[in-house]
């Protein structure tokens, strides 16, 4: 574990170590080093932010809001991002959509009784619970856009068929084999990552240099959202305590082809890689169940490394399946338009 009492430069009043093994006080930070990975205000995105209280309960879910009109565009980020990994998405998204984009247990800024019960189950619940407290009994037609463990809760929701107003399911990079076969690697990728942060624009130069996100842009607004200060140890940490919920892990993804090709609604699967369909999803491709579009040039995150590119994406899935506010809005199958002579 690397502690931050190492990473601030020193003091001006401070002598450099006699030792040249010692470490080195470490340079200032340059102007255009600070410019380049500061962070930026989600209201360059979102058009406003509220926290959803849930009846009966003293759960408080954060989210964010953009657009006015069309059908609700509803964002759920993977383990340890937040609801602001869909920003540049969103910007895009709100001009022809509402999006909802909700930073899910123990993520963000939402509060639970129970930060670490991460269970499929108990986080699909919480979806289902933010959409009633938003919209009521009559909500408009939602179309679920998930992200790794996100796409598993979108499909849980989906799969329950208890939300009547579905007209749409989008899953980004997650498949079950693949997630699967990877968890016994997790443990390990997340002990092995830069766990303190002295300041937030190290840890979103860290995540770009890293590579766990290609676009710098999204990194700006989106990785703030992933921290918090840590008074003992004055630096930054991670906000989620995801090597703590290993036991729902294996949860997240059991069965996940089968309920993804089951869900009564059109449905898109989004991935960066072609070698990520398992068997399963392979029949289903193949017997036209769902659209699947391998995105190139793009990391894990396809939402914010390419968020232009997944903005359309989306909107051509709303298009192409007739989604409007209130659901599909021609009966029937969908025909190609004539071109015009």
């Amino acid at each position: 574990m690397d502690s931050c009492s190492n990473l601030n430069p020193l003091r001006e009043d401070e002598e450099a170590p006699a030792s040249v093994f010692a470490a080195r006080p470490l340079r200032p930070p340059s102007t255009s080093w600070s410019e380049k990975y500061s962070p930026v205000e989600w209201t360059n995105y979102f058009d406003k932010e509220d926290d959803i209280s849930i009846s009966g309960s003293n759960d408080v879910f954060h989210v964010y809001m953009a657009g006015t009109e069309g059908p609700v565009v509803f964002c759920l980020h993977g383990g340890g991002y937040s609801g602001l990994s869909f920003s540049l998405v969103a910007s895009k998204i709100k001009e022809k959509a509402r999006v909802v984009a909700m930073d899910l247990r123990g993520h963000g800024k939402s509060v639970s009784e129970n930060e670490l019960e991460l269970s499929l189950q108990t986080m699909s619940n919480d979806v289902l619970a933010v959409i009633k407290e938003l919209y009521g009994d009559s909500p408009p037609a939602i179309v679920l856009v998930g992200h790794s463990m996100g796409g598993s809760v979108a499909v849980q929701v989906a799969a329950n068929i208890t939300l009547p107003s579905l007209a749409g399911l989008v899953v980004v990079d997650v498949v079950e084999g693949t997630a699967i076969a990877s968890l016994i690697h997790m443990q390990k990728i997340l002990s092995n990552r830069m766990q303190h942060f002295p300041s937030i624009q190290k840890a979103i130069e860290y995540s770009v240099r890293g590579g766990s996100l290609r676009n710098i842009d999204s990194a700006r607004v989106s990785i703030p959202g992933t921290l918090i200060y840590d008074d003992s140890k004055q630096c930054y940490v991670y906000r989620t305590r995801l090597e703590e919920t290993e036991q729902y892990w294996k949860g997240w993804y059991d069965g996940l082809s089968e309920k993804f090709l089951s869900s009564p609604v059109p449905k898109l699967l989004l991935l960066a890689g072609t070698d990520r369909l398992d068997r399963t999803l392979t029949i289903g491709q193949m017997q036209g169940k769902f659209q699947m579009i391998v995105v190139k040039h793009t990391g894990h995150a396809i939402q914010e490394d390419v968020p232009e590119e997944f903005a359309n994406l989306v909107l051509n899935f709303i298009s192409r399946n007739r989604i409007g506010p209130h659901g599909v809005e021609i009966p029937g199958m969908w025909k190609p338009s004539q071109p015009k002579t």
